[in-house]
């Protein structure tokens, strides 16, 4: 008999988690709102994509302070000034608004938004990391974790993958062969050069290399025309990968469709769960690369996963860079999704060198990020270490 032991490294199924509904408090309200920005530098960057590379990250982090001085914490990234239609500055000066209008409202995700919806119309991002927040504080004053005021974890680990960047072709099969060795299931190839043949050539030695041991999806960030999209996925017909966003607008990736031979996911065409559904409905999406902020947060989120599983379709937790605290709020949200529809989360910790103190960086193994433990987020970070508020309210 072999002395070795055989080792199951699957998540684990979780099942029947219930908040104590007997043991539940008056709730507390929002006495106080700060909010922070901090500098993220990428590791070995440039982080590269179609239209731009990206050096460092201006991060916003909001910390949600009740009359208890129990503190929730939500936090939104932009993934620099080109990738979607918000920036750092403009989240902050909708903060300006929203964080006013919250003071002393009860600490529940609904009555939240519900105030949101009063203050401002649009500004999702915005919204979304006072949601991220209010989560949080309510996981806490509850003691319980975000993800069960979410409906429950499904599983205690999530499966998580990597993006291989705009580079040099060969460095990108070697990246990939290098992340398939640490564990890494699905690998995302970013498309977008200005010679196609180039895009075809990096799917084709991808997928010779991993392509039997990984899924691979190939994602355009809106980078080619309609014709470069028809010729990249009739040219690569026979490797299985899925096509990402590969036109900028909606009414391209519609208009192509049925000329594709790969299955069509979008990303940033989708900017709220409505559109999500119009996209359903009209036939020309079969899953999605989705952000929690760009949807409004996790009380959005949440709505966009049960839309998804209703009609069968899977999707990614993502966001477009952040610390701790969002990628806390990423593995949540992704552990409440079902492994049937749940494609992976994607997280910005690779990119980056430490977590925020005293927590420590939240890292992937073995292709999976473990749920974080605790009530709320799970994180705890000193406001010390993010300088003087640019913004106190209460």
């Amino acid at each position: 008999m072999s002395g070795t032991i055989a080792c199951d490294h699957s998540p684990k199924i979780l099942r029947n988690i219930k908040i104590p509904l007997a043991k539940i408090p008056n709730m507390t309200h929002i006495a106080e709102i700060h909010v922070y920005s901090k500098t993220l530098p990428v590791k070995n960057g440039p982080y590269t994509m179609a239209g731009q590379e990206v050096w460092e990250l201006d991060t916003t982090i909001v910390q949600m302070v009740d009359q208890n001085g129990v503190s929730g914490w939500g936090e939104v990234c932009p993934l620099g000034t080109l990738y979607a239609p918000i920036h750092a500055g403009g989240l902050r000066s909708a903060l300006e608004l929203f964080a006013p209008a919250i003071i002393g409202a009860e600490v529940t995700p609904r009555n939240v938004v519900r105030i949101l919806n009063q203050t401002l119309n649009g500004h999702n991002y915005a919204r979304a990391i006072l949601d991220i927040a209010v989560y949080d504080l309510l996981g806490k004053t509850l003691n319980v974790p975000v993800s069960t005021l979410l409906g429950g974890a499904i599983q205690d680990r999530v499966k998580s993958y990597y993006v291989l960047g705009l580079k040099p072709v060969e460095s990108i099969v070697e990246l990939a062969r290098a992340k398939v060795d640490e564990g890494m299931r699905r690998l995302q190839i970013k498309i977008g050069r200005p010679d196609l043949a180039e895009d075809i050539e990096v799917i084709r030695k991808v997928y010779a290399e991993v392509g039997t041991t990984t899924s691979l999806i190939a994602d355009g960030n809106r980078g080619l025309s309609g014709r470069d999209a028809i010729q990249l996925s009739q040219a690569c017909r026979d490797i299985p990968i899925t096509l990402e966003q590969p036109c900028d607008m909606i009414e391209t990736n519609r208009s192509i469709r049925s000329q594709l031979c790969h299955p069509l996911f979008l990303d940033e065409n989708i900017l709220d769960v409505n559109m999500a559904a119009d996209a359903i409905g009209q036939g020309i999406v079969d899953g999605f690369s989705m952000k929690i902020s760009r949807l409004g947060g996790l009380s959005q989120f949440a709505v966009f996963r049960d839309l998804c599983a209703a009609r069968g379709l899977p999707h990614t937790v993502d966001d477009g860079w952040g610390g701790n605290i969002l990628a806390a709020a990423t593995i949540h949200m992704a552990s409440t999704v079902s492994p049937k529809y749940l494609e992976a989360a994607w997280l910005a910790t690779p990119y980056q060198e430490r977590g925020y103190s005293p927590d420590p960086l939240i890292t992937i193994k073995n292709g999976y990020v473990d749920v974080p433990k605790g009530a709320g987020l799970g994180i705890n970070p000193d406001p010390a270490q993010f300088g003087a508020p640019i913004l106190s309210v209460g």
